[in-house]
């Protein structure tokens, strides 16, 4: 596993696009703090820069770090949650402006799996984690089920087994700063 850390961080820091394992399904990720990084990322999924990608974190120290505020309720939902949940925050800080819903808010997950935690803490910079698939064709639930043009279209693709028996994409929980919760997918 670390070689396949230490080869991911190294495309990363480069701007590449990787393929990984995440908490949920298999995800395309990239520095999210770096615009032509996001830029690869959209134009791999043939999706529009105005609908947002989810962003992963090591922990809730990084995630405090990239949002102006984080609504106490926040923490009792990460502490709570049964499954990975995604909280989308208002006002992000320090990431790509194309990453940035057009409301300034931003979708941050804490990442609940060793390999998503340890590559982002070695990184030291949030992560794109979106479904790898072709905005609009259903979201592959096993490696096996990506699209080979996905497959191509990454820099590095990480070469470890499918842990998620029946993995799904994360419930995602919109908390605005004025104390409204929105659940946006159960």
């Amino acid at each position: 596993m670390i070689e396949e850390i230490n080869n991911c961080n190294k495309v990363l820091q480069e701007g590449g696009l990787i393929l990984y394992p995440t908490d949920t399904v298999w995800g395309i990720g990239c520095d999210a703090t770096n615009p032509e990084a996001v830029k690869k990322v959209y134009a791999l999924k043939k999706r529009e820069d105005t609908k947002a990608l989810i962003c992963l974190v090591a922990n809730q120290a990084m995630l405090e770090r990239h949002v102006k505020e984080v609504p106490e309720v926040a923490y009792d939902i990460m502490d709570l949650a049964t499954k990975p949940t995604t909280i989308v925050f208002d006002e992000p800080i320090g990431i790509a402006e194309n990453l940035v819903a057009e409301d300034n808010t931003l979708a941050i997950r804490v990442a609940s799996d060793k390999f998503c935690q340890y590559l982002i803490n070695k990184f030291r910079k949030p992560i794109v984690s979106t479904s790898a698939n072709i905005s609009g064709n259903p979201t592959p639930k096993q490696f096996k089920d990506i699209d080979e043009e996905i497959l191509k279209g990454v820099d590095y693709v990480v070469n470890l087994p499918d842990e998620n028996i029946n993995p799904s994409p994360s419930s995602i929980i919109k908390l605005s700063n004025d104390g409204q919760v929105k659940v946006i997918r159960e």
